[in-house]
């Protein structure tokens, strides 16, 4: 089982939108993720505009890629480096570090991550 940012057991980011770039609730990652989808964050409308003029729309749903669309309040496991645009830009969403794939390490420092973590847990 893949480890979270503090060297423990991953938890599950979300099952209800079905997350992962496997689509089992985990961020996990492989070879053929490209994105690294690692990070689990709860996005919000901020995040959803940016990361759509960036050029990559969560908002609309894509059923033939197995994704549903996503609202403000929904959890995800988001690309490392789109999150890390997203927080250089100032609209980066919070993080459930417990569901954070250590592999987000290799991209987001963990003082950046901490700071954004969400107040509660699910």
């Amino acid at each position: 089982m893949p480890l979270n940012v503090f060297g423990e057991e991953l938890e599950c980011c979300c099952t209800s939108p079905l997350t992962g770039f496997y689509r089992d609730g985990f961020c996990r990652t492989g070879q053929h993720d490209t994105g690294r989808h690692v990070v689990c964050a709860r996005v919000t409308e901020a995040f959803l505009a940016f990361s759509l003029s960036m050029g990559n729309d969560l908002i609309t749903p894509r059923p033939e890629y197995d994704f549903p669309g996503l609202k403000p309040g929904d959890r995800w496991c988001l690309c490392a480096l789109r999150w890390k645009e997203a927080y250089d830009a100032g609209v980066a969403p919070p993080v459930y570090l417990q569901a954070t794939n250590e592999r987000a390490l290799n991209y987001i420092d963990i003082n950046i991550l901490i700071s954004h973590a969400e107040k509660t847990n699910p």
